[in-house]
């Protein structure tokens, strides 16, 4: 499953440059040309990792690196134009975790995310084995294998790599778009429409009465949410 960036930059020509070479590399990138618009976004899709602009009118760089400090540990990386000393230190005090500076090669930001997402992933090793509800859902990582009330359940690929998307980010509600890009892959030919129908095979698979789910909640206009009740 892709890695979703959140690139922010009120520069069109720049910000499409730095998606494509990303998402050349495997990334699922989402933008955001404005600070408020960049907040929103976060708060949508959660992305692993921000590269943010500094200098930017209104809500500028700095001050939305604050703000996604106060709820989030994300990883992010400054654009920018300033390049002195003074400016770096400044930018990784208030939380930034790398910086680069204008312009760049494109090698360099890729390496730079690499660098940062191999370390949010080892900070964050996942456990081998997801239990919910009193081992009622069984997620065997290491194996690939499933087990509901206590019964191996046969998933397909798809299936199971969504399941298993939304069990790492229990409690959070997951737009369909970030589910399908994250999932299926941003070149993927299937409709986005799917998502629905994966998700209500899967819940015929795992839940109780698949039409009174206890895992994989709708969220009315928004999107699903795993529950680990």
């Amino acid at each position: 499953m892709a890695e979703t960036i959140l690139v922010v930059d009120d520069n069109i020509d720049l910000l499409e440059l730095t998606s494509q070479a990303l998402e050349a590399y495997g990334f699922t990138v989402f933008t955001a040309t404005t600070g408020e618009e960049a907040l929103e976004v976060f708060g949508q899709l959660a992305p692993d990792l921000v590269i943010l602009d500094i200098m930017m009118p209104g809500l500028d760089g700095r001050e939305v690196c604050l703000r996604l400090r106060r709820i989030s540990a994300v990883p992010i990386i400054f654009l920018t134009g300033l390049d002195s000393v003074d400016s770096i230190v400044k930018g990784l005090v208030e939380g930034a975790d790398d910086y680069l500076v204008k312009p760049f090669m494109n090698a360099e930001l890729i390496a730079r995310v690499n660098a940062l997402l191999r370390r949010a992933r080892m900070a964050h090793e996942k456990p081998d084995v997801l239990k919910f509800n009193d081992g009622e859902l069984v997620i065997n990582r290491a194996e690939q294998k499933v087990f509901a009330r206590g019964e191996e359940v046969s998933l397909s690929p798809i299936e199971y790599n969504l399941l298993l998307f939304m069990a790492d980010r229990a409690g959070r509600v997951l737009p369909a778009r970030l589910i399908y890009d994250a999932v299926w892959g941003p070149w993927a030919g299937t409709q986005k429409a799917n998502v629905k129908w994966y998700i209500w095979s899967l819940r015929k698979k795992i839940e109780t009465d698949p039409k009174d789910p206890k895992f994989i909640l709708s969220e009315r206009n928004r999107g699903y949410r795993f529950s680990p009740r």
